[in-house]
């Protein structure tokens, strides 16, 4: 279960207590003495069966309108298996959050409802405070088969970081100990995307200007811009380009106890990506005026927790679409965006803060980044600094994004000309 009590229960007994669970305390809780010795990968593994095709009212909670899997409840249970398996590695006297989704991409979509096996385990951790833990979800094998790598559904990764419960500051975690060569690549994955974003941090768009070719393809809009309100020409903006700011969605919802985690006043991670996901694929149907296809989560931040009580707001945006507006070509050339394509991946950025009723307080709780695929033909434009800003950095992110899937793919034995996203996305 993802809470251990009834929230009555808790809510009466922070009143008898007199605490405001979100206040820091200068006083370490967890023991300093515990046991930080090494952990193999597999002490950390967890699997859980969802009986769909066995179970029609389990299903009930499962399907969309048009009887396919709800992705979005998905990922709530993704979210609440990766806290199984980080408390598995790290005990239960340290408290654990989700402060990021590396990535969440589609392999092969179901072409049956069928059970599926949510699996996974600790992946990558230096004995610091935080872990990476990579999951699965797949059709659930026969007996003690293994899973089939064409039933894998879809593959993520979390990170997780443990703090202490009272001060709120990270602690360590104990390390793992790598015995195979598959646990050593799996490692060394963790490892590169660890590192990798500690780099990404430094070109952040918050800390540094856009590069040089970047600044090139925003002067390049700029011009187009110009081009399509000038009055002594015949040009004017296409149809299948659609400006930024019209593709905004918001939401608001108030925090309500059912979606809480284990501790009871916050809201767990899993509704997040579920309320944000459903977001973006609105504002991905919005935009299109067709039904899009989920691809993947990209790399994705939890900034902030989200009280009980408190009031949710979302904001989603159009940030990319590719083929892009304009671009650079093989020869470094900036191209008008004028190349007519059958499908669109577009991606989707959701902003999320929350509010403090009583006090009015406003705090960022994160950015979700989806894509998704469109059989369809058409671009955003930005047209304000701060949208060129969203612009640059969505196209970083599909660059990177594309980069290591392709280095995974070589890993594993394949080609990276050999993955047909056009086959493989599954709407909401």
């Amino acid at each position: 279960m993802r809470v251990k009590i009834p929230y009555i229960e808790a809510l009466r007994k922070q009143r008898h207590e007199g605490e405001d669970p979100a206040k820091k305390s200068s006083t370490p809780a967890t023991p300093s003495d515990r046991d930080l010795s090494p952990k193999k990968m597999s002490e950390s593994y967890h699997r859980v069966i969802l009986p769909l095709a066995r179970d029609p009212w389990l299903l009930d909670n499962y399907l969309n309108a048009n009887g396919h899997i709800r992705l979005g409840t998905i990922f709530m249970d993704l979210d609440a298996l990766s806290g199984v398996i980080a408390y598995k590695h790290t005990g239960e006297s340290v408290t654990t959050v989700t402060a990021a989704v590396d990535r969440i991409t589609i392999n092969h979509p179901l072409k049956e409802l069928c059970d599926l096996e949510l699996s996974g385990q600790v992946t990558f951790t230096t004995g610091r405070s935080s872990m990476e833990i990579s999951l699965q979800v797949a059709k659930a094998p026969e007996g003690a088969t293994q899973v089939k790598k064409e039933d894998v559904l879809m593959t993520c990764a979390f990170t997780m970081v443990s703090l202490d419960p009272a001060t709120k500051k990270p602690v360590n975690i104990a390390p793992l100990q790598v015995d195979t060569d598959e646990e050593r690549r799996l490692f060394n994955l963790g490892e590169n995307n660890s590192n990798a974003k500690k780099e990404l941090s430094k070109t952040n768009l918050r800390k540094q200007t856009p590069n040089d070719q970047e600044s090139d393809l925003i002067h390049a809009m700029w011009l187009k811009q110009l081009e399509y309100h000038d009055p002594n020409t015949s040009l004017r903006k296409p149809d299948d380009v659609v400006d930024m700011d019209s593709t905004k969605l918001n939401s608001s919802q108030i925090m309500q106890p059912q979606y809480r985690n284990r501790h009871n006043f916050m809201i767990f991670g899993g509704f997040l990506l579920k309320a944000t996901f459903e977001l973006a694929f609105c504002c991905a149907a919005s935009f299109s005026h067709s039904r899009p296809s989920f691809l993947s989560l990209d790399p994705s931040t939890f900034d902030n927790p989200v009280p009980v009580g408190s009031v949710l707001y979302l904001t989603a945006t159009v940030a990319y679409t590719d083929p892009p507006f304009v671009d650079i070509d093989s020869d470094s050339t900036i191209s008008g965006g004028a190349e007519k394509s059958q499908y669109t991946k577009v991606q989707i950025r959701v902003d999320s803060k929350v509010r403090d009723i009583e006090h009015g307080q406003t705090k960022p709780t994160g950015q979700f980044n989806y894509t998704f695929l469109l059989e369809k033909d058409i671009k955003v434009m930005p047209r304000t600094y701060s949208e060129f800003m969203i612009w640059v950095d969505a196209r970083r992110r599909v660059e990177r994004v594309s980069a290591v899937m392709d280095e995974a793919e070589l890993t594993r034995g394949g080609s990276k000309m050999g993955r047909d996203t056009k086959k493989r996305g599954v709407t909401e």
